[in-house]
């Protein structure tokens, strides 16, 4: 006869389980799960340790090893914070501390700042596309444009409005354009329209949430075909609506078997995507914009436009704001090209550097809204014309900038 002791069930004591104890503002979980302190962030790591005893002797030192020293730094990278310290993006770090650094070096001679201004472009470009063949997500050119914004307006209001030159109200059209740019970037880094997988637990994959493409393709049905109908649908395992999924996506017609996202177990709507860098399918995906760290798509497309617009109409403004006061008596484009005297002051000298690292960025997101313009002047995105252009279904007009994708829009 075997007896049923009743065993009550033990309490784990709150100093056995880090997570359970209060953590103060310099405290925080690793990613091992024990508790660490800021202080203590170039302590107990062996393989930075390696790395510097390798380096000092001259030795190369493994990529696994580098790797696993970057997970190191970017865990330990934390700031004080109520209940524990928070996690600091190390990508956000380079362009805080180069970017002034890059802009006052360049100020020094016209030399310099013809070098630096050149490199600069060159390394966000060899940045972008590092990432962007990684597939990886990254903070740097979101930090990069918010911190551009806001260094460029403090040498505004440091080197160029204390000579008198400019007005309180053009200030305060220039700062009200700031303002609403923020408020733009803030609407466009919203949900771009994600689509969601409702299968969630014990709802299936085929739930009635699911939304799908009707036989002409263009108006959306909820569900597949006798779903709602079907009695004992919840009653069946994730695993079997996949497999039904799957032979009722085989007798429907291409289109519906192209629609079909295998990575996010669903189908797709009409000119909906996967972006492989979010991970997730997105709504009439445009592109994935490095700038906001977000996709383009039918949700925030509105105002990713007008965030690109109020920042060219912004920009184009201080720039005249600028020139106007360090070159007098030219025009803005003579000035941009031949200003004499400008490097005989490091406060001139500055802020014509900015004004043309504020040329430069603004040249760059002219081009991008030129594209975005004749896209939807053409009823098409972005991620239709490369599409299109891989696939060499699709033929270059006016120099490259208008591609015909031989879709019925066109």
């Amino acid at each position: 006869v075997t007896r049923k002791s009743s065993m009550k069930p033990v309490k784990k004591n709150k100093a056995e389980d880090p997570e359970l104890e209060p953590l103060c503002c310099c405290e925080y979980i690793d990613r091992n799960g024990e508790k660490n302190h800021v202080a203590a962030c170039l302590c107990d790591c062996q393989d930075l340790d390696e790395g510097c005893d390798r380096w000092i002797t001259c030795k190369s030192v493994q990529p696994e090893t580098c790797e696993r020293i970057m997970d190191t730094i970017s865990d330990r990278l934390r700031v004080p914070w109520l209940r524990g310290a928070k996690k600091v993006n190390i990508s956000i770090i380079p362009p805080l501390v180069l970017l002034p650094v890059f802009l006052r070096v360049a100020s020094w001679h016209f030399l310099l700042g013809a070098v630096v201004l050149t490199s600069l472009p060159v390394l966000a470009l060899w940045y972008y596309y590092l990432t962007h063949r990684r597939k990886e997500q990254t903070l740097f050119f979101l930090s990069l444009g918010l911190f551009s914004l806001g260094y460029m307006y403090y040498v505004f209001l440091q080197e160029v409005v204390p000579k008198g030159h400019v007005r309180p109200t053009q200030l305060a059209l220039l700062t009200c354009g700031l303002l609403l740019i923020l408020l733009a970037l803030y609407r466009a880094k919203k949900n771009p329209g994600y689509l969601r997988n409702p299968a969630s637990g014990d709802r299936s994959v085929s739930s009635s949430q699911m939304e799908c493409l009707n036989p002409k393709g263009q108006e959306k049905t909820k569900g597949f075909l006798g779903a709602e109908s079907s009695g004992g649908l919840n009653n069946r395992t994730p695993k079997d609506d996949l497999k039904g999924s799957s032979r009722m996506l085989a007798g429907s017609p291409a289109k519906v078997k192209e629609d079909w996202c295998a990575k996010c177990q669903l189908v797709r709507p009409a000119r909906a995507w996967h972006c492989r860098i979010c991970g997730i399918c997105v709504r009439r995906m445009d592109h994935h914009c490095v700038w906001i760290n977000s996709c383009v798509g039918e949700s925030n497309h509105q105002a990713f436009i007008l965030a690109l617009s109020i920042f060219l109409l912004t920009s184009v403004y201080g720039i005249a704001l600028t020139l106007d006061t360090i070159c007098r008596d030219r025009s803005v484009f003579t000035a941009l090209f031949y200003c004499p005297g400008v490097y005989a002051t490091y406060s001139s000298a500055l802020s014509f550097t900015c004004v043309w690292y504020s040329v430069i960025i603004t040249a760059g997101m002219a081009y991008i809204f030129l594209i975005q313009l004749i896209n939807i002047s053409y009823n098409v995105t972005e991620r239709e014309v490369q599409q299109a252009l891989r696939q060499k279904t699709g033929r270059r007009l006016l120099c490259g900038l208008i591609v015909d994708t031989g879709l019925p829009g066109w």
